[in-house]
């Protein structure tokens, strides 16, 4: 972790998930281009270090994770402190203090705001996320666009290009819609004439395969295991829809455009959800904000039906002539 010389270090803390990391982007690009001469180097976990290259807004990679979106120890870091240290992890004094103990020249977060600014950012809980980070670099002078979120095409072929990509998984459950209603949309869906895969993570092959059973979708159909994010990204950025719940596959269908419903619970799309700009649905029952880490389906989440999420998906479909077998 020794920078070429003469090439200062910055640091930034954002060590969470995929989503996590596709809303940073506008955020990310703004400290890139505010600090061109400087070596950007991202705390984030290991796994997410091919999708935080792509972003273009990143040189290097310090992996960092802790259980339950935790801060992280920093203890990968070497050599001399880092010239600046930006906290995008939140708003605690466990992230700044976590950057803090790398006693960087200067230090830029929400728990720690410079007193000579004139006017501090404030931590807004009604803010959406990749406002929220503008907002917080405005604060210091660093432009960024909430609306820079687009990754660049990806180079890999599509496994199934122009599919519709379903994803049952979450990282809780409270996020989780029911395997039966998934079911029942891509049943809808291939009865349509459309050609329907499905995606799960790391642990999610049991969630996958009772899905396609339930729906008499073919095993070739179904990506267990989790794809390498190079081809993630490009079953996602050649597909014709993306359906899921709120979780990092949705960010990643925003940022590349391609059109998508996504499923909210507990936490209103207000905060999380696409632009309102683009072919994006985002189905949501309004109420009481709940857990995005519970251990069971949001009941907001459960409001929404097969039928309500199936004419969302059909809307942003074009016909076709004869179902898929």
């Amino acid at each position: 972790m020794t920078a070429p010389p003469g090439r200062l270090r910055l640091l930034v803390l954002r060590a969470l998930g995929l989503g996590d990391l596709l809303a940073a982007v506008p955020a990310l690009r703004g400290i890139r281009r505010a600090f061109p001469r400087h070596r950007v180097v991202l705390a984030i976990p290991a796994a997410l270090g091919e999708a935080a290259l792509v972003t273009g807004a990143v040189d290097e990679i310090l992996p960092a994770e802790a259980p339950k979106r935790a801060v992280p120890a920093l203890d990968r870091w070497t050599g001399p402190p880092p010239d600046l240290a930006i906290d995008l992890h939140g708003n605690g004094p466990e992230s700044r203090d976590a950057l803090a103990a790398l006693a960087p020249r200067r230090l830029l977060a929400h728990a720690q705001p410079d007193p000579a600014l004139p006017q501090p950012p404030v931590w807004r809980p009604d803010q959406h996320e990749r406002e929220r980070w503008c907002d917080f670099l405005a604060a210091y002078g660093i432009a960024a666009d909430p609306a820079d979120l687009r990754l660049p095409p990806p180079g890999p072929p599509s496994p199934a290009p122009g599919a519709v990509v379903v994803h049952p998984g979450a990282e809780s459950a409270s996020r989780r819609w029911p395997a039966e209603r998934f079911a029942g949309l891509v049943r809808r869906l291939r009865t349509a004439g459309h050609q329907v895969v499905l995606t799960g993570g790391p642990g999610e092959d049991a969630l996958v395969l009772d899905v396609a059973e339930r729906a008499g979708l073919p095993e070739r159909n179904v990506v267990r295991g989790g794809l390498p994010f190079g081809e993630l990204s490009s079953l996602v950025a050649r597909a014709a829809l993306v359906v899921s719940g709120d979780t990092g596959l949705a960010h990643l269908a925003v940022a590349h455009a391609t059109p998508s419903v996504t499923l909210f619970g507990p936490v209103s799309p207000h905060l999380w959800g696409p632009p309102r700009a683009g072919r994006h649905i985002a189905l949501w029952k309004p109420g009481p904000p709940g857990d995005p880490h519970g251990d069971t389906p949001d009941p907001q989440l459960l409001r929404i039906d097969t039928d309500e999420a199936t004419d969302a998906a059909l809307s942003l479909l074009r016909p076709v002539r004869r179902p898929v077998r």
